[in-house]
């Protein structure tokens, strides 16, 4: 008798709890919480884009940096060069 009893309680609570999930209050807050979601997401979204944007800015003067300074080498390497050259002369 007692197991009969926990068994219709708790589909009673079931069925209930059932009903509370698919009220008309519980959609609303579904769907402030789904619209909040997605401002989150966007958000996100834009710090990403953002910081993508500065990784490519840092990489390009990176990139310029280096094409600089191998530059500088090869200068410093055929002023080097002709320095010898005239030693030898």
């Amino acid at each position: 008798m007692k197991h009969l009893g926990l068994f219709a309680a708790g589909v009673l609570f079931g069925t209930a709890g059932l009903k509370i999930l698919s009220s008309k209050d519980a959609k609303k807050v579904y769907s402030h919480t789904t619209a909040a979601v997605l401002r989150a997401k966007d958000c996100v979204m834009q710090t990403v884009t953002n910081v993508r944007e500065d990784a490519e800015d840092v990489y390009a003067d990176a990139k310029d940096i280096n094409e600089r300074r191998a530059a500088q080498e090869d200068a410093e390497v055929i002023e080097d060069a002709s320095e010898e050259k005239a030693d030898e002369e």
